[in-house]
């Protein structure tokens, strides 16, 4: 990396591809010493699970505040996290980077994972009761703040959709990474071949991956997070104004014998080329 002897690029490709972005070993020394902690006293999270339950109810009785519950799944999922809450102001036509801004700015309320349409807060043994009546009573504000009447506000309503609903893959992630790339205006990416990993980050998830299609979706999407700030992962672009495209190699058409005998003749000084 020092000389010219590789493509900087391509090389930071291959790292986006391969290492975590959070390898940490203090993390994973946590969780063994928390389920060390479970197995000596089985009851620890007994208190943090209820507080969550009962701040779960106390939210969503909030004007134009929604909760996330089983019932929002269209799938049969078995449980969810109880220790986690997961609220959105959509009905406030809030998006969840505008929630949670005013959460940190207003009341210094640090969420653990923010999307465009919700904001997630996580419950632990840490976790005081002081700490969760903080959260009902910052919400509260948000919803007096932003609600009216009528349910609604006058802010326009985030028209961004879900990008992962609907995709096309042309090439499979290994053909489209090893094929030529060429950098394009975010704008004139629409209908190519994505060359590159886009993450944007919170909350992590890949929207476009090599050798899928650019539609309009997911575009829509990742103008909406760049505009809001939001980190995105595995771009050459960082700030997204340009993105990497895998261009295909267009198929030679097969050469007749007469063409190739011709050839050969005119670099050799047959006469029988001309």
């Amino acid at each position: 990396m020092a000389g010219d002897l590789v493509d900087a690029d391509k090389v930071s490709q291959c790292l986006q591809l391969l290492q975590s972005s959070s390898p940490s070993y203090l993390l994973l020394s946590s969780l063994d010493a928390a389920r060390a902690q479970l197995s000596e006293n089985a009851e620890s999270f007994d208190e943090p699970v209820s507080m969550a339950l009962e701040t779960k109810h106390q939210l969503r009785i909030i004007p134009g505040i929604s909760v996330l519950d089983l019932s929002s799944f269209l799938s049969d999922f078995p449980a969810i996290d109880p220790l986690r809450i997961t609220l959105s102001a959509s009905d406030l036509q809030l998006s969840g980077y505008e929630a949670d801004d005013f959460l940190a700015e207003e009341h210094q309320i640090v969420s653990e994972l923010v999307g465009t349409q919700a904001v997630t807060f996580a419950v632990n043994l840490g976790t005081r009761r002081h700490d969760v009546q903080r959260l009902v009573h910052s919400v509260k504000h948000l919803s007096e703040k932003y609600f009216s009447e009528n349910g609604s506000s006058s802010r326009k309503e985030n028209p961004v959709s879900s990008p992962l609903d609907k995709f096309s893959i042309k090439l499979t992630p290994r053909e489209a990474f090893f094929l030529k790339k060429r950098r394009v205006s975010i704008e004139d990416s629409l209908g190519e071949i994505c060359g590159e990993l886009i993450c944007p980050y919170p909350p992590g998830i890949p929207v476009l991956i090599p050798g899928e299609i650019v539609t309009q979706d997911s575009l829509s999407y990742l103008m909406d997070v760049r505009d809001n700030g939001i980190a995105i992962s595995g771009a050459a672009d960082g700030e997204l104004k340009s993105i990497m495209l895998s261009s295909p190699e267009r198929k030679r058409k097969p050469q007749s014998e007469h063409s190739i005998r011709y050839k050969f003749a005119h670099l050799h000084g047959s006469p029988e080329a001309c």
